[in-house]
C-alpha cells in the first residue's frame, strides 16, 4: 500500500482525492497548505505527493522545490486548474502534471503510473 500525500487548499477537493486514492488502495494524508504539506513530508515520508499550485502563502511550485531539496526520491504530481503552468519551466521538476477536473480518473491513473515507474526504477 502506497502512502499518498494530498496538498490542496480546497477542503472538498482534498476529501474527494482522499476518497478516490483510498478506493484505489492507497493510504492517504492531506494538508490544507504547502507549509503543512512540507511538515507531513518530513514526518510521514509519503511515497508520492499530489500538490496544488495556487495556494495562499507558499505556492506549490516553491513547495515542490523544497521537497526536492529535502528528498529528491519522492515523486510529486502537480495538480492544478491552470493548464498554463505546464509551460512554466519551474514545474518541469515534477514527475507529472494533471489539470484538475470533476473526473479524478486521470489523477488516480497518473498516481498509479508514477508509483509503478518508481518501483520499476528500484
Amino acid at each position: 500500500m502506497s502512502r499518498v500525500l494530498i496538498v490542496d487548499d480546497e477542503p472538498h477537493l482534498r476529501l474527494l482525492y482522499e476518497t478516490e486514492m483510498r478506493r484505489a488502495g492507497h493510504e492517504t494524508f492531506s494538508a490544507g497548505d504547502a507549509v503543512q504539506g512540507l511538515e507531513i513530508v518530513q514526518t510521514m515520508k509519503p511515497d508520492l505527493v499530489v500538490m496544488d499550485i495556487r495556494m495562499a502563502g507558499m505556492d506549490g511550485i516553491e513547495a515542490l522545490q523544497q521537497i526536492l531539496d529535502r528528498d529528491a526520491s519522492i515523486p510529486v504530481i502537480l495538480n492544478t486548474a491552470y493548464s498554463s503552468y505546464k509551460d512554466n519551466y519551474l514545474t518541469w521538476a515534477a514527475d507529472a502534471y494533471v489539470v484538475k477536473s470533476a473526473d479524478v480518473t486521470e489523477l488516480v491513473e497518473t498516481v498509479q503510473e508514477v508509483l509503478e515507474k518508481r518501483v520499476a526504477a528500484g
